[in-house]
């Protein structure tokens, strides 16, 4: 489907006119963007771009995934860190997805949330999204925050998006690091479907800052802390492999190296955990610090 964009169109969002010109939802839109269903004249793939007059977009409407339903899920059981009326603040575990993806997605965080506060099932723009404020890769543990209501989650995205906001993660990484590092390098996405990150390029790169500071040393591996404002794709694994250390674990920025090492330390999921979360509480102003306990890899 081509669509042409035309005075009165101008300005509007790349992703809600994909939206609305097509039949679709927001999420079914930037699915086609993420997957490379999308060409739009100009190159730029940024979902939020503004389009401008005389512009054009092709979408292979075809790619457009089914509609994910999210239903509670009360047999999976998450630890809760913090909650108050506004908020939710949970211990994700590793292998569970923050929410599902696909319609035949097993169980999520999200599923779990709206099973235990019902409430959050409405606080997202994004219904599958169950409230969460962000999400953390599959295979990364820790800290993972829910609004309870609509205005609480507009007021904790932009709170997790201010540069006040620091994002603490433990991991151990392949070889022995510095006792400290910082990567100032911009991330941009790649791989077939936008989802890998791409250190120094790739499409749409934006900048990305990581304070690296060495734990503790082991045999073959380093513990170490990685501290950042940004949330960019991957960016904890991606700026550890362009630093040489790659996360243990990690199947999509480990070279041939770090895998022998996990495979030599029978490592058997990502040693990733997002340890903390500081930021303005988004209704209430205060400060505001949430903490994960470390699991057993990282004691």
């Amino acid at each position: 489907m081509r669509i042409e964009v035309d005075a009165v169109s101008a300005g509007e969002r790349l992703d809600g006119l994909i939206a609305a010109r097509c039949g679709l939802s927001l999420r079914q839109a930037r699915a086609l963007l993420e997957g490379g269903a999308v060409r739009v004249s100009g190159g730029s793939l940024a979902k939020g771009r503004r389009m401008e007059a005389g512009a054009w977009i092709e979408v292979d409407v075809g790619e457009a995934p089914a509609e994910v339903v999210l239903r509670p899920q009360p047999e999976v059981q998450l630890v809760v860190l913090y909650e108050d009326e506004h908020l939710v603040a949970v211990n994700k575990p590793g292998p569970l997805p923050s929410h599902p993806l696909r319609a035949d997605e097993g169980p999520t965080a999200a599923g779990a949330l709206i099973a235990r506060f019902s409430e959050c099932a409405s606080a997202s723009e994004d219904p599958r999204e169950g409230g969460l404020g962000h999400r953390l890769d599959r295979g990364t543990s820790g800290v993972l925050l829910a609004a309870r209501t609509r205005t609480a989650w507009h007021g904790l995205r932009a709170a997790l998006g201010d540069v006040s906001c620091e994002k603490s993660y433990l991991a151990e990484v392949a070889g022995h690091t510095p006792l400290s590092e910082v990567v100032f390098e911009p991330i941009g996405r790649g791989g077939p479907r936008g989802g890998q990150a791409v250190v120094g390029g790739g499409r749409d790169p934006l900048p990305a800052r990581t304070e690296v500071e060495r734990v503790a040393l082991r045999s073959q591996s380093t513990l170490v802390r990685a501290r950042l404002a940004s949330g960019r794709v991957h960016q904890v694994r991606a700026h550890l492999a362009h630093l040489g250390h790659p996360v243990l674990g990690d199947e999509v920025y480990a070279d041939g190296p770090a895998r022998l090492i996990a495979a030599a330390l029978q490592v058997d999921g990502l040693r990733l955990h997002a340890e903390s979360v500081r930021l303005q509480h988004p209704v209430t102003g205060t400060p505001l610090r949430v903490t994960a306990p470390p699991p057993d890899w990282a004691r």
